[in-house]
């Protein structure tokens, strides 16, 4: 009797059967399928969001450190259409729940002049952003993308801004860079702008003013506000909800302006017709206004955002080219951090001047 030679075998290492599974069901899954891309996005955020109860550091920005070390993923095609789903419609519905945040009395109680302040600051923020792209030898849309996430509201508002961007005019590498700048320019802020008010002499309501008006995320601006008092804390949320209102606005406006991917409709009225996550975003707005959300459905809505906004920052990053990220180096940063210093400096001078 012939006996059979071990490297003849099928999988013969293969003790539990799992490769020989692997290659019978390989064709079996349904083409396209979502599954695979959103179980990795979902692995990834699931460890992203457990390092940052453990440890203490932004939530988005370890979404994008965990996707970029799990990049190697998007490797395999049959992940694309799971994480690009990710990166587009969970962006979209997180920004569009993020309205139930603000309510347009929350602006009124700003008061004309400081909220003239604001769309200045914000102005001067997003110009700087401009202004680094250029002295980096970057293309208009990397200052965009930096200057409107810091003048806006960090990570939420880079989402927006590179969905109408859009993937032709800017790779995924450079915003996934972006929103790397911007989430550790908003951690130090979170640290640094309240002893920095302090050393300043400034009083409760102009350090609320401050932080609300120059840290770019939502609950860093909140809680550098607190850090520094009751009073303060209460004044930076309205500032810097007031500046999350302005999201839709500035987004439509650059959707106006910029012509559309791949020539496009360009008639200005095709142009003029919103997103349909900002239209959604103002009509949440306006439902909060005129009929008040509970404050706990309020704390729900805003941790699915959270959550929303954190599977599309990772799945973003995990369909990074890391070769484009090495290439970039210290240039991508230069737009975020003139921006943020520019922001810093136009808030403390309104902040001294007006408040």
């Amino acid at each position: 009797m012939r006996h059979a030679h071990w490297n003849d075998l099928p999988s013969g290492g293969d003790l539990f059967g799992e490769l020989h599974l692997a290659q019978v069901k390989a064709g079996t899954a349904p083409k396209g399928s979502l599954f695979p891309g959103l179980a990795a996005c979902a692995a990834g955020s699931a460890a992203a969001a457990w390092l940052s109860d453990h440890y203490g550091f932004p939530i988005i920005l370890l979404g994008l450190l965990v996707g970029l070390s799990l990049n190697f993923v998007s490797a395999n095609a049959v992940t694309h259409r799971g994480l690009d789903f990710a990166s587009r419609s969970f962006l979209r519905i997180g920004i569009v729940v993020l309205g139930l945040q603000v309510t347009f009395g929350q602006i009124a109680v700003l008061g004309p002049v400081p909220f003239a302040a604001l769309i200045v600051i914000m102005t001067l923020t997003m110009g700087a952003g401009f202004l680094g792209a250029r002295l980096s030898g970057q293309t208009p849309y990397a200052g965009l993308l930096a200057g409107g996430a810091t003048a806006i509201c960090g990570a939420s508002a880079a989402l927006a801004l590179y969905g109408v961007i859009g993937k032709q005019r800017l790779s995924q590498a450079q915003f996934a860079l972006t929103l790397v700048g911007v989430s550790l320019a908003s951690a130090l802020a979170m640290t640094i702008y309240p002893l920095l008010a302090g050393e300043f002499g400034l009083g409760d309501k102009q350090a609320g003013f401050l932080i609300g008006a120059s840290i770019h995320d939502v609950a860093q601006a909140i809680g550098g506000g607190y850090a520094f008092s009751d009073a303060a804390g209460a004044s930076a949320t309205i500032v810097k909800l007031a500046r999350v209102a302005l999201l839709a606005p500035v987004v439509a406006l650059v959707g106006v302006l910029l012509k559309p991917e791949g020539g496009g409709d360009t008639r200005i009225w095709r142009r003029l017709a919103l997103p349909w996550f900002i239209t959604a975003f103002f009509a949440m707005v306006t439902l909060n206004s005129v009929a008040p959300i509970p404050e706990a459905m309020r704390a729900a809505a805003l941790a699915g955002s959270k959550a929303l906004l954190l599977l599309a920052v990772t799945a973003t990053a995990m369909r990074t080219r890391l070769e484009l990220l090495l290439e970039m180096g210290w240039r991508a940063a230069v737009p975020v951090l003139l921006a943020s210093l520019t922001s810093f400096a136009a808030s403390l001078l309104f902040a001294l001047a007006i408040v």
